[in-house]
């Protein structure tokens, strides 16, 4: 007892399907990349912080600053995590997107220690701008980059994609 089934119909009805679901990555890509204000925000955050601490803080000011940091960073995060409409459920952020996060940890805090080490012989306020400087540059330049990354593991996954059919 099987019904017989029609290929044409069945394809429509797959695309009714997939179209709304191909919007809702399109719109999940376009607010993963389209907040500059968060990047910026961030950079800005990160290049005081770095600048104040390459000052050679005593200790009450190191804390009282890291304190500072941290309360402002997540002041910003959810700041803009209620101007953002969309979210998807937390499965699908895949192990590309907490994989992008600690590489990037790691490579903005490699030029921190390395630049460090390079402006030893330098007086600390100069010092302190350099590494600033130097680590907000990677952090800049690597996030685009990772953030395209992690967000194609978000679209590619679970479904086959056209070139597979081919």
């Amino acid at each position: 007892m099987s019904t017989p089934v029609d290929a044409e119909q069945a394809w429509q009805d797959l695309q009714r399907i997939r179209v709304p679901q191909e919007r809702v990555y399109d719109e999940y890509e376009r607010a993963a990349s389209g907040s500059r204000g968060m990047t910026y925000g961030t950079a800005a955050l990160m290049w005081l912080f770095l600048a104040g601490v390459g000052l050679d803080l005593p200790l009450w000011g190191l804390l009282l600053s890291v304190g500072a940091y941290a309360g402002l960073l997540g002041a910003l995060i959810v700041w803009s995590g209620r101007r953002n409409r969309m979210q998807l459920h937390r499965s699908r952020f895949t192990g590309r997107t907490l994989l992008a996060f600690a590489a990037g940890g790691v490579l903005v805090g490699g030029t921190v220690v390395l630049a460090s080490r390079l402006t030893e012989p330098l007086e600390p306020i100069y010092a302190g701008l350099i590494q600033a400087t130097a680590a907000v540059a990677v952090y800049l330049l690597s996030l685009g980059p990772a953030n395209r990354w992690a967000i194609d593991s978000v679209r590619g996954s679970g479904e086959p994609t056209e070139e597979a059919d081919r």
